[in-house]
């Protein structure tokens, strides 16, 4: 008989304290912040306080609510197992568990635990993982494995973190096409709060992060606990507040009636279920960033600036406009030139074509090679478009083989964007999807893919098995990926859907860059951007520079906003260059010199959200030893008032002096030199970090879409 025992995980400033037992799932009693080392009496109290009292309507011998949440815990949320045979063993009840625990070799590794289980029936065995990597960001998942004779039946396996009663307010965030992650909040009461989605994939409105705090928690403010679903597909995160007072954190993936059924011997691994706690939602944000970057596969610094041909051509594919195209994107300085939507067979709107994925010798009599060859020989990089996971009803592709398309057997779904979804869980359609992908990409070597997702998942059925299909999609999506990136080691991938509608850490493990939002407005991006960064960051975010008058909103900006509001992500230019003056084409170089310039801090350094009224968005990047930082400030709105409270750094080291200058470029206009502005908006002058930090700048006086951008360095 195992001895019940405390498990107690650090790193970085944050504790979790694990009590691991025999007959019992691990118990995650506490997370959060860092509590030093543990003694013995500590040690002790712990393993008592972890059996609650008993209260009333509570079981006789109250259980404590482990990781994976079972009902003879007394729980009544979400449980951690959910499914049956046939009716049978509806309930699980987790026995034999042994418990293992690795520790760290060095500093640098991350602190695992792993507990193994099997049900009281013998016929479902489990293992748990908890790991604090070292930036002390949390993750979870589970495994079930069916060891019946017959099939298990899932309906969902979540898993439940533990926060505090002092965290009493939520913060997630939904939002809709072209105006994504836009963030709602409200008290924590008892019951549920509950995010599910069933699109299909990430979406615009997905809840992105879920944030527990205390009152009034802010960027630089209040205790906070985040959780994030790092899954593709269907999934809910959800709060639980009990009548008892405890509150949980929890998610899952969502799974369809009947969608998924282990035969035996089959396992099931839920998502990783990432955790974040941090003083105020910067410090929990920059705990994701330090663990993404840390990632062999993090792209190095120096990301390429990049010209998408959307919003320049559309549908209107030619050699000689894209060619004018490419000569001017090498002299603004453009690295990266990508071919978008229109190339391929039949495509001359989004009506058709979808999935003929052969290039259109209508359009291309000799191919892509004169473009990719000249793109090529002015020093650029080439990419291209593909949608791989739709299809249109008027393509050669859903005439030869309706089995494929992703729809009830008898009729397909409603169409969306005039496309219906291929099933890349089919072996033969995943099989054309890589070769056709992989023969184009090897052909021409081409660098980059912008792979897009136009459509929600609606009625999503495999005509096969007539049974719900999103979780297999959404794990084929992710072998598509990894299979033609191993034949194609050099290729870089952007996941896009219909902008910023798959966002999330599953499949950033299998790309290079996110497109934000199909909105290029930077008024929008502004808002876009800022909380986006919030689960990525920026150099992963690709932010551009539209046209004067943005194609989506219709508003007009200058060119000095549209470009302070890009170099805050992964710069790039989406705007027909052929329309743009001789100055603008002088500006926007200009522009560009300071992205590369400032690239390395853009990338790597971290990232504050600086307070200020609603009308105004700023925010600061600081370098690891705090010597160098830039600070955007862009005004949104009419401001309530004029000048308005100080504008108050962060990051900067408190005993030493800085020089603080205000960037310009050479040829873009300064409307607001005609104001009366405070003395720093147009004379450089040093102080010490303190008075940065605790003082403040005096904010300048900007109009609604107008910007400014600040550097900071060590004097």
């Amino acid at each position: 008989m195992m001895e019940p025992s405390v498990v107690h995980l650090t790193a970085a400033g944050v504790s979790v304290v694990v009590v691991a037992e025999k007959g019992a799932l691990p118990i995650v009693t506490y997370w959060g912040a860092a509590l030093g080392p543990l003694d013995d009496a500590t040690t002790m109290r712990i393993l008592t306080d972890t059996r609650p009292n008993r209260a009333v309507s509570e079981p006789d011998a109250p259980l404590p609510i482990g990781l994976l949440p079972e009902a003879k815990q007394g729980w009544m949320g979400f449980p951690g197992i959910a499914g049956h045979r046939d009716g049978q063993g509806a309930f699980a009840d987790v026995r034999d568990v042994v418990s293992l625990h690795t520790p760290p070799v060095t500093p640098a590794d991350s602190h695992r635990l792993t507990a193994r289980g099997v049900d009281v029936s013998g016929l479902l065995a489990v293992t748990v993982e908890i790991e604090l990597l070292p930036s002390g960001l949390l993750r979870v998942r589970a495994t079930l494995r069916n060891d019946g004779t017959d099939d298990y039946r899932l309906d969902g396996l979540d898993l439940a973190l533990p926060i505090p009663g002092r965290a009493t307010e939520l913060l997630d965030l939904s939002g809709r096409h072209n105006g994504e992650r836009r963030p709602q909040r409200r008290e924590l009461v008892d019951g549920t709060h509950l995010r599910e989605n069933r699109r299909g994939r990430t979406g615009p409105d997905a809840a992105t992060l879920l944030v527990a705090g205390t009152p009034g928690f802010d960027f630089a403010r209040g205790e906070v606990w985040a959780i994030h679903n790092a899954w593709s597909g269907n999934q809910r995160v959800w709060a639980e507040r009990t009548n008892g007072g405890r509150s949980f954190l929890g998610a899952g993936e969502l799974l369809h009636s009947g969608e998924l059924a282990l035969r035996p011997g089959e396992e099931y691994t839920s998502p990783w279920i990432y955790g974040s706690h941090g003083d105020g939602l910067d410090a929990a944000s920059a705990r994701i960033h330090s663990m993404l970057r840390v990632r062999p596969s993090h792209p190095a610094v120096g990301r390429p600036v990049t010209l998408n041909t959307w919003e320049a051509v559309y549908f209107d594919h030619s050699l000689p406009p894209l060619i004018e195209l490419a000569d001017l994107a090498v002299r603004v300085g453009v690295e990266r030139f990508v071919l978008d939507d229109g190339w391929f067979l039949g495509r001359r709107n989004d009506r058709a074509g979808l999935g003929d994925w052969l290039v259109d010798p209508s359009v291309w009599p000799n191919g892509l090679t004169p473009l990719v060859d000249h793109v090529r020989s002015l020093g650029m990089q080439f990419g291209i478009w593909f949608e791989p996971e739709m299809v249109n009803p008027d393509s050669e592709l859903a005439r030869a083989h309706p089995e494929w398309i992703l729809s009830p057997p008898h009729r397909d779904a409603p169409l969306a964007r005039q496309q219906l979804v291929l099933n890349t869980a089919h072996p033969d359609a995943f099989a054309h999807l890589r070769d056709r992908i992989v023969e184009l990409v090897t052909a021409h070597r081409i660098d980059y893919i912008k792979w897009d997702h136009n459509r929600d998942l609606l009625e999503p059925v495999d005509r096969t098995t007539g049974v719900a299909g999103v979780h297999r999609q959404t794990l084929a999506t992710y072998r598509l990926i990894d299979e033609i990136r191993a034949e194609c080691p050099w290729l870089e991938i952007e996941s896009c859907s219909a902008g910023g509608g798959r966002i999330d850490l599953g499949i950033v493990e299998r790309v290079d860059r996110f497109w934000t939002s199909d909105s290029n407005d930077p008024l929008e991006r502004q808002r876009i951007q800022r909380w986006t960064s919030m689960l990525v960051p920026p150099e992963l975010l690709g932010s551009h520079v539209g046209a004067a008058r943005a194609h989506v909103t219709g508003r007009h900006s200058s060119l000095s906003f549209r470009a302070i509001t890009a170099l805050v992500g992964s710069f790039g230019i989406e705007w027909d260059l052929r329309e743009a003056s001789e100055s603008e084409l002088d500006e926007l170089a200009a522009w560009i010199r300071q992205v590369k310039r400032l690239s390395p801090l853009i990338e790597r350094g971290t990232l504050h959200r600086l307070e200020t009224e609603d009308a105004h968005i700023a925010q600061s990047i600081v370098s690891d030893d705090a010597r160098h930082a830039i600070v955007t400030l862009a005004a949104i709105d009419s401001p309530p008032h004029i000048p308005g409270p100080m504008l108050r750094l962060a990051g900067l080291a408190a005993d030493r002096r800085y020089r603080v200058a205000r960037l310009r470029v050479a040829g873009s206009d300064d409307p607001t030199s005609t104001r009366s502005q405070p003395a720093w908006w147009d004379e450089e002058f040093t102080c010490l970090g303190s008075s940065l930090m605790q003082i403040g700048l005096p904010m300048p006086t900007l109009r609604p879409q107008e910007a400014a951008l600040i550097e900071v360095t060590e004097a």
